[in-house]
Formats: C-alpha cells, structure tokens, sequence
C-alpha cells in the first residue's frame, strides 16, 4: 500500500494500522514521488492525501488515472481540510473513495474491504481479469 501525505504522523498512524494487519507500506511526501512510487511498484492500494506540497492530490489523482500502469490502482483520497472535502464531493474526479481526517482505525479497514478481496487484490483488477479470461 503506498501513503502519500506530508504529515509524518499521518504517515506514520496509516503505517502502524496497516503494517500491524500484514501490509506492506509505501510511503511518498508528496505527489510527484507518490506518482513515481506508483508507477514503479504498482501498490494495491493508494492513499492519497489533497493537499500536498507542490502538485496537490486532485491533479495527482488525474495523472495516475491517465497512466496504463497505475489507472487501475484503488485510491482513497484524505484530506482534513473542509475546503478540500468540499472539492472532492464536488468533483469526484476518479478516486474510489474518502476518508476525512482524523479517522479510526475500523474506517481505514471498513475502506480498505470495499476496494480489495480476500486475497488483497484489487477488485477492479480481478473483475478486469476475469473478464480477459473468459
């Protein structure tokens, strides 16, 4: 799973979360090394923080969803900025989801069940897959 936010306590609570229920953890500070990360280690899961330094996370999102490597990746947007949650439901420009912080440790989980399977696979990928197989 690859984490993209400039909080290192951000950062640091998703690592603990996920890396305590077996994940292994990608972490970028901003979006262009989150894109770079994406791209050359196609995670299963991305949390993309809204603001960032830089590049913000709307046109981040944007690009990794343009990019055949990375525009079937899940990607949960955060953000703890009303403004920038205000934005995201207004656009919904692609993300699989949200999450508002601060958040618990069930919503992380109850986001995650919803966008992986069993075998913590991404279930665009699966339902992609299985298509081309049949």
């Amino acid at each position: 799973m690859l984490i993209v936010d400039d909080s290192p306590t951000i950062v640091a609570l998703l690592r603990k979360l996920l890396q305590q229920n077996g994940y292994a953890t990608l972490e970028a500070g901003d979006a262009e090394e989150g894109i770079r990360l994406a791209q050359a280690e196609a995670p299963n899961l991305i949390f993309l923080d809204i603001v960032l330094p830089g590049m913000n996370g709307f046109a981040a999102l944007r690009q990794l969803r343009r990019d055949s490597r990375t525009k079937d990746i899940p990607i949960i947007m955060i953000s703890g900025n009303e403004q920038a949650t205000e934005q995201f439901y207004a656009q919904r420009i692609g993300a699989d989801d949200f999450m508002k912080k601060p958040f618990s440790r069930a919503e992380v989980f109850m986001r995650i069940e919803r966008l992986l399977n069993a075998d913590k696979m991404p279930y665009r990928s699966s339902l992609r897959d299985a298509a081309r197989d049949a």
